[in-house]
């Protein structure tokens, strides 16, 4: 197996906020905390050396609670255990409970979170570090997660209108039909069956999709002793009913998340969420509905459901569990229930995260590293060796599939195909006519310039005619170019976004996974090619 590296920059995908945060470009500094380097830990480590012991202690009750209803490794419970040290820190990725695990980022996230956790170990070896996967149960956005795509085809959890509410206590019922279906297009391979029986017993041994995807994660990485935590829990969110009560009552993440906005948008960076003034739903019996307020009183919207703001406060203290944090408020829930030292995640994640520095210090809560997940780009060597025939580079590959193959077809052409040249020469002419006509009659400048206007287009015409000629005359070099990039970028992005890990398990059955755990790590910030 071998591996190279591309620039975030060189493929197109990322946007300038990211790139400019992981570059440490000056402009966006002060929206966040210590650097994501190894040196940046170690300040990091002493912000949050004081973190609650009675948290821990709840933390750690919750999860062992957790996993009584799983099979786990003793790494897992150890690390669990670890937690109740004041020493022992965790590294957080958090993701949707999707389909089988949806896109391949799914291990990306994760494998990311292990590894930091490794390289943190080697560089303190006083203080333990846990990789923590934390579920979004309380999402509630169905058409996000309900599907996944192997060999091109979408697998799909069909029927499912009449759930709602959070998706982590959705019925797996009707997950039978997806088995049959996925069954019959795997094979019959050992790995085909291994795959074939880990999705049966996934989700056709438990009842909800969140014990489902507890399963999932937890069979999947046990032993590289992986924590996964349900965070809906009555008994944790008794810890964050302080900062419930300050967002619903006070306002703070739309006060300060809205103010970081404003500064934001000052430095021409485009805005990735928005902050309501309530920042939470209410969740209950299959509801999840926002929380407003008018006039003193808060309502959730689309029920009868009304507090007045006494009533609200007393059924925050009673009822913590009922009150489901968004998209603003759930990092800051992560923090405060979590010895967490950084978040890993994908660009847009990481977006919104630098909107929330204020936030956290209003809440009085501390701001972690913010970690860009590894990304990468899976082929098989015979894929590797196409590439090379066709005399592409790596950043030709992340090319727009038109400006990928003109590209490539100016290069192989026998033809000179760009015209550049003669555009430039016919320029050098025309600034002679503007000479001459300055010198005797002016009025002739306007006529001048229409003239050149049109045979510069003329031009430009003749060059595309050119292009799209050779394009006919090299239509098998297309064909191999446009399926090479079909197979590695499939419905035209970015492959970690499209495919199913388990159309790599087929091929490489436990040593993909082994692959992804030696060669990817988020200190390298930068864009993997792996060759198996």
């Amino acid at each position: 197996m071998n591996k190279d590296h591309l620039l975030y920059s060189e493929t197109g995908y990322f946007s300038k906020i990211i790139l400019d945060y992981i570059s440490g470009e000056k402009n966006l500094q002060s929206f966040y905390g210590n650097q994501p380097d190894l040196d940046g830990f170690k300040n990091q480590i002493e912000l949050k050396r004081n973190f609650s012991k009675s948290h821990r202690k709840q933390l750690v009750d919750s999860l062992l609670k957790q996993y009584q209803a799983v099979e786990t490794t003793d790494l897992v419970l150890n690390r669990i255990e670890l937690l109740s040290n004041e020493n022992t820190f965790t590294i957080t990725t958090g993701h949707q409970l999707n389909l089988f695990t949806g896109p391949l980022y799914f291990l990306y996230k994760i494998i990311s979170v292990i590894n930091l956790c490794k390289s943190l170990k080697e560089t303190y070896p006083d203080y333990d570090f846990v990789p923590i996967y934390w579920m979004a149960t309380e999402d509630h956005d169905f058409e996000e997660i309900n599907h996944f795509y192997l060999k091109g085809k979408v697998f799909r959890w069909e029927g499912q209108e009449h759930q709602s509410g959070a998706v982590g206590s959705f019925k797996t019922e009707g997950l039978n039909t997806v088995l049959e279906l996925l069954s019959s297009e795997l094979g019959s391979s050992d790995a085909a069956k291994e795959l074939a029986d880990l999705f049966r017993k996934t989700y056709t041994e438990h009842n909800t999709l969140g014990e489902a995807t507890f399963y999932l994660a937890n069979e999947l990485f046990k032993e590289e002793g992986l924590v996964v935590l349900e965070p809906n829990i009555a008994d944790l969110k008794k810890l964050f009913i302080p900062q419930i009560k300050r967002d619903l009552i006070d306002q703070i993440g739309f006060k300060e998340v809205s103010a970081t906005i404003e500064l934001l948008q000052n430095k021409s960076y485009p805005i990735q969420v928005n902050p309501r003034e309530l920042n939470f739903f209410y969740l209950k019996d299959g509801l999840r509905e926002r929380l407003v307020e008018e006039n003193g009183n808060y309502t959730v919207l689309n029920t009868p459901i009304q507090f007045s703001k006494e009533e609200l406060l007393k059924e925050i203290d009673q009822h913590p569990h009922r009150f489901s944090p968004n998209v603003i408020t759930r990092p800051l829930y992560q923090e405060v229930i979590l010895p967490n030292l950084a978040y890993i995640g994908g660009g847009g994640e990481l977006a919104y995260w630098l909107e929330l520095q204020s936030m956290f210090k209003a809440q009085e809560s501390v701001f972690p590293i913010l970690m860009l997940r590894d990304s990468a780009l899976v082929m098989n060597q015979k894929q590797f060796d196409k590439i090379q025939k066709l005399g592409l580079s790596k950043a030709d590959l992340f090319l727009d599939r038109g400006d990928l193959i003109n590209r490539h077809i100016r290069r192989i052409s026998n033809i000179d195909i760009d015209l550049s040249p003669l555009k430039e020469q016919l320029k050098e002419q025309f600034e002679k006519l503007y000479k001459i006509a300055n010198q005797t009659d002016a009025s002739f400048l306007g006529a001048v310039k229409a003239q050149e206007v049109k045979q510069l287009k003329g031009i430009d015409k003749l060059e595309k005619r050119l292009l799209k000629a050779q394009k006919r005359k090299l239509s098998e070099e297309v064909i191999r170019l446009v399926n090479l990039q079909e197979e590695l970028f499939p419905r035209e992005g970015l492959q970690e976004r499209n495919t199913n890990f388990s159309e790599f398990y087929l091929e490489y059955s436990s040593s993909f996974k082994e692959g992804l755990l030696s060669h990817l790590n988020p200190l390298n910030k930068e864009f993997t090619i792996l060759i198996f």
